[in-house]
């Protein structure tokens, strides 16, 4: 549990840290925030090519099950 964080939704004063799985066609098995709007290309799939990319960061407050995500660290 990380007490220095507090839940935005109910108040609640620590929250469990934990991880979004992405298990979809050729996944790192996490899932990343990339910068800018989406764009689709021609076969319909997201435009992330030269955007910045930030590992996600999920916590869970154990009272009222709300998710906090923050994007910390780019990724390389």
């Amino acid at each position: 549990m990380t007490k220095d964080l507090t839940c935005t939704h109910c108040g609640n004063p620590g929250l469990d840290q934990g991880f979004l799985e992405d298990s979809g066609e050729h996944s790192h098995g996490d899932t990343r925030w990339i910068a800018g709007p989406l764009e689709r290309g021609v076969f319909g799939r997201a435009k992330r090519l030269g955007r910045p990319r930030f590992q996600l960061d999920a916590f869970r407050c154990p009272r009222c099950g709300h998710l906090e995500l923050f994007a910390r660290e780019e990724l390389a």
